[in-house]
């Protein structure tokens, strides 16, 4: 560990942790929130002390769904190859089945793209395996940091208490579920990834706040069928006389049914209804007639009612914190519960380790529940909006085409085509939007300058980066540009430098102002700068930060040595080629640049989150007015003072 860093700078683990009560964070829960955090923290070499309450993993059931913006952060922590080995279902199209206009019996109204066309994805296609699967490949991954997860162990209770200790302020009571064992431990943060049922919301007095009443009782059946429906093997939504279901294929020949067995427009209505296995497969058999389905074994089955709610708070004090369904719940029609588990997760985890890095203020923190807390009432929104959507009519094959293809025709899009895309690109994940804050630039934001937000930028702050690929420069590999910093923690800085005659002096200029005593790039240097390998891809300078160049040329015109700056050409992995054709962009000739709406010969400077989100966009000139604008926009939320007025939160 970095003993020269105030308070301290952790990345990978260091082996010593501090003595064996205390701990950085306390985690409770071991799903996906739970665990995405920890394996963060744990490979940024944090002490982790994470119990669970169950005495072994997920077997059955449970969350499946991995969408195309979740799979990308999963590669980006080299963790897709090991979900893959599990060989999961992947849903390329979603196909509608509703009542025959006369007589009996269900048929197919239409079908299209699980993420069309006019979503830049990576996986255009949703990946489905139980949680207990996905859950394996981050226990793996933790024990291979130094964590287990402690099992079958609950809380007790827990205070806050800075006077009685003010680095490690938590102080958490945990027991074995059987009551023989107790331990007191004490953290700075503590945790609570443990579902609907929080204990640590209950004892925070936390409400949860339900945006409708319960209105829906389904049956949930993982199994493998023997059936001749024809789309066993698609993501179905099925509507008939007798009901609905709903069909998720699955690995191992498995498929998972969502079947509804009561509303509140029954006559009978109880929300409390239940119904055995049988019942709920013999409604099956009415709703998909008249095709046929039995089934070889059942895996799991329960009973839920769908109801929409949010915690009023997701934390009250900055050091103890909830996400996932410890603070949202909605139905599973739109796959968005561990999705959205592990987006809270990845927002959290690396404020914390910005804060205790010694990089950012404190107040950091404040972030993490506006933001989160936002999408989860999206979400809720948007849940109540994709069931209307997919029941109150069958679409028009018309609308259906329309609704899955890029329109540049510039008419006016119909309702169903307007929602169908704002459905599509919400639940791909690449839907999700912060609001402006220190974090997400506005013009609101204290950072002001004529180089910030250039015109023509197609960049959202708030939103994630738009894939983009290269060809690295030092082994002419084509890569994917947001794949190649991986989950590290830092900031990504991506200088795209246009042509290098007409950007020269303004990439000197940038490297030069960067090197000045006052800018973010000289506040935050290693203390240990001098003992970094040469081979240091990522973070030879610091955690903070790491730079990524990109030229709008061939990759045979660029000469790292001639081209790139000496600060720049440290970083000689992550200087690229902008030369590979992208359909989205067929005319330009630099496609990356032209994505990002920078200018293709003088190009500009994007500052991404470490969590992918842009958080602002300059224009690359000659002088200091690049380096300026950024030294503004981290002093808004930076530890130290970068520019002349430090800015807060």
């Amino acid at each position: 560990m970095d003993q020269g860093f105030e308070p301290s700078e952790r990345v990978g683990s260091t082996g010593k942790f501090p003595s064996s009560n205390k701990y950085d964070i306390v985690i409770v829960g071991a799903g996906p929130v739970g665990l995405l955090l920890s394996a963060c923290l744990a490979r940024w070499g944090y002490s982790i002390k994470h119990i669970d309450n169950r005495p072994e993993p997920t077997k059955t059931g449970r969350a499946d769904g991995i969408q195309p913006r979740s799979l990308d952060l999963l590669r980006n922590m080299g963790l897709k190859s090991d979900i893959m080995a599990y060989e999961p279902a992947k849903v390329y199209e979603v196909a509608f089945w509703d009542p025959v206009s006369s007589g009996t019996g269900i048929h197919r109204t239409g079908t299209w793209a699980s993420c069309p066309s006019f979503i830049d994805a990576r996986y255009p296609f949703t990946t489905l395996l139980h949680q207990g699967m996905i859950e394996r490949v981050f226990l793996k991954d933790l024990k291979k940091n130094g964590v287990e997860v402690q099992r079958p162990w609950t809380t007790k209770g827990f205070k806050t208490d800075a006077k009685a200790d003010s680095e490690y302020p938590v102080e958490v009571n945990l027991e074995h579920v059987d009551g023989e064992y107790r331990e007191t431990v004490r953290a700075k943060y503590l945790f609570s990834g443990e579902g609907a049922r929080s204990s640590v919301r209950e004892q925070l007095k936390i409400s949860i706040k339900h945006k409708d009443p319960i209105a829906h009782i389904w049956g949930v059946m993982d199994g493998v069928a023997v059936t001749d429906f024809p789309d066993i093997k698609m993501k179905c939504t099925i509507h008939s006389e007798h009901g609905s279901i709903m069909v998720i294929p699955r690995e191992n020949n498995l498929v998972r049914l969502y079947i509804q067995i009561a509303s509140s427009t029954d006559k009978d209505w109880n929300p409390r209804k239940s119904a055995t296995e049988e019942e709920v497969q013999n409604s099956a058999k009415r709703i998909l007639s008249p095709y046929k389905i039995e089934w070889e074994r059942v895996e799991w089955y329960s009973v839920y009612p769908i109801g929409q709610g949010i915690a009023e708070k997701y934390t009250l004090d900055h050091r103890v914190f909830m996400g996932g369904d410890a603070c949202h719940t909605h139905s599973p029609k739109a796959g968005q519960g561990m999705n959205t588990a592990f987006l809270d997760a990845l927002n959290l985890a690396w404020k914390i380790h910005h804060v205790e890095a010694g990089f950012a203020d404190r107040s950091l923190l404040e972030s993490y529940e506006p933001e989160r807390k936002l999408v989860a009432e999206n979400l809720l929104n948007f849940d109540a909006k994709y069931a209307a959507l997919f029941s109150q009519r069958a679409p028009a094959a018309k609308d259906v085409a329309a609704a899955s293809q890029q329109s540049n025709s510039g008419e006016e899009e119909n309702e169903f085509i307007a929602t169908f895309k704002e459905s599509c690109e919400f639940t791909s994940g690449y839907g999700v939007a912060y609001n402006p804050n220190s974090l997400n630039w506005s013009s609101s934001h204290p950072a002001q300058s004529p180089h910030i937000n250039p015109k023509g930028n197609k960049l959202r702050t708030g939103r994630i980066l738009i894939n983009a690929t290269v060809t690295r420069v030092v082994d002419a590999n084509v890569v994917h540009l947001e794949q190649e910093v991986p989950l590290n923690g830092s900031f990504r800085i991506y200088v795209f430098a246009g042509k290098p005659p007409k950007t020269l002096k303004a990439l000197a200029d940038f490297a030069q102002n960067l090197n000045k005593k006052s800018s973010f790039f000289s506040s935050y240097l290693r203390s240990d700068i001098d003992k970094v390998s040469h081979h240091e891809q990522h973070n030879p300078h610091s955690h903070f930060f790491t730079f990524c160049t990109i030229f709008s040329s061939k990759r045979s015109a660029i000469e790292i040595s001639r081209d790139v700056p000496g600060v720049l050409a440290r970083y000689r992995d992550h200087v690229y080629a902008d030369d590979v054709w992208d359909q989205k962009v067929p005319e330009a000739e630099a496609a990356a640049h032209a994505k990002m709406g920078l200018d293709q010969e003088l190009g500009g400077v994007v500052v991404v989150r470490p969590d992918g989100y842009v958080g602002i966009v300059t224009s690359l000139v000659q002088g200091a007015g690049t380096v300026d604008s950024l030294n503004s926009y981290f002093d808004a939320f930076c530890s130290k003072a970068i520019s002349e007025q430090k800015a807060h939160l």
